[in-house]
C-alpha cells in the first residue's frame, strides 16, 4: 500500500500546478476579451464568451492522451505492477476532475451573476438550480472525457499503428450503419423509444422535471465501462 501511496502522490504532485497554469491563461484571456468589449463597446454586458467549461474538457482530453506512455515506461521500469499503475492513473483523474469540476462550478456561478448572458454548459442544460450537481456533473463528465481518451492511447498503443487505423475505420462504419438502421430500418415508434429513454437518461422526465440522479448515473457506468475497458488492455500491455 506504501508503494501505491507513492504513485499517487508522485501523479497527483506532478500534475496540480498545472491546472492553475491552465486557469491562469485562460483568465488571462478572458480578461482580455472583455477589456476589449469595454473599450470598443463601452461596456462588458455582452460578453463574446460562454460555457469555459469546454476549455477544461480539452484540458483534461489532453491529460487522458498522454497520461500512459511515459508514465508507463517510468513506471513498469521501477517495478510498479500495472494495477498500481491503473489505480494510480484512475486516482489521478479524480483528483484533477474534481479539482478542475470545483474551480469551474465557482468561476461559473461567479460570471452568470456578474456578467449579464453569461452562461456555463450546466445552466445551458439544466439551469442554475442546484450548484453541488452542477459540481458532480462536470466532475463525471470530466472523467469519461480523461477514461476515454486513456482508453483509445491504450487501444492505439497495444494494438500498433495499423491496426488502429483499421480499427478506426470500423468504428467508423459501425457508426454508419447504426445511423443507417435509424433511419430506414426501425420504426418511427421505436425510435421515439430510444429518443425518450435516452432523453430521461439525461435527466429530463416525461412530466417537464428534472432528476438528476439519471444523468448522475448514466455517467457514472460510463466511467465504470470505460475503467473497466482501460484494465483489461493495460494488464496484457508489454512495454515497447
Amino acid at each position: 500500500m506504501q508503494k501505491l501511496k507513492t504513485i499517487i502522490q508522485y501523479e497527483c504532485t506532478t500534475s496540480f500546478k498545472y491546472i492553475w497554469y491552465f486557469y491562469g491563461i485562460e483568465l488571462l484571456i478572458v480578461s482580455l476579451i472583455f477589456m476589449i468589449i469595454a473599450i470598443t463597446m463601452g461596456s462588458i454586458q455582452r460578453p463574446s464568451v460562454s460555457c469555459l467549461e469546454t476549455n477544461t474538457i480539452v484540458y483534461v482530453g489532453v491529460l487522458g492522451a498522454l497520461g500512459f506512455k511515459e508514465d508507463f515506461k517510468m513506471l513498469i521500469q521501477n517495478g510498479f505492477t500495472r494495477k498500481y499503475i491503473f489505480i494510480s492513473t484512475v486516482s489521478l483523474f479524480a483528483f484533477v476532475s474534481g479539482i478542475m469540476a470545483l474551480v469551474d462550478t465557482i468561476i461559473g456561478n461567479s460570471l452568470s451573476h456578474i456578467l449579464y448572458a453569461y452562461s456555463t454548459m450546466f445552466e445551458s442544460i439544466y439551469g442554475y438550480n442546484n450548484v453541488f450537481a452542477n459540481w458532480l456533473l462536470l466532475f463525471l463528465l470530466y472523467m469519461v472525457i480523461c477514461e476515454l481518451l486513456y482508453l483509445v492511447i491504450l487501444v492505439i498503443y497495444k494494438a500498433g499503428k495499423n491496426l488502429s487505423i483499421c480499427l478506426g475505420v470500423s468504428l467508423g462504419g459501425i457508426i454508419l450503419l447504426i445511423t443507417a438502421v435509424f433511419q430506414y430500418v426501425l420504426s418511427d415508434e421505436v425510435v421515439n423509444n430510444i429518443s425518450q429513454f435516452a432523453i430521461k437518461a439525461v435527466g429530463f422526465m416525461a412530466d417537464g422535471t428534472i432528476n438528476y440522479l439519471f444523468p448522475v448515473f448514466s455517467l457514472f457506468l460510463l466511467v465504470a465501462v470505460l475503467g473497466i475497458g482501460s484494465y483489461i488492455i493495460i494488464r496484457r500491455t508489454e512495454l515497447k
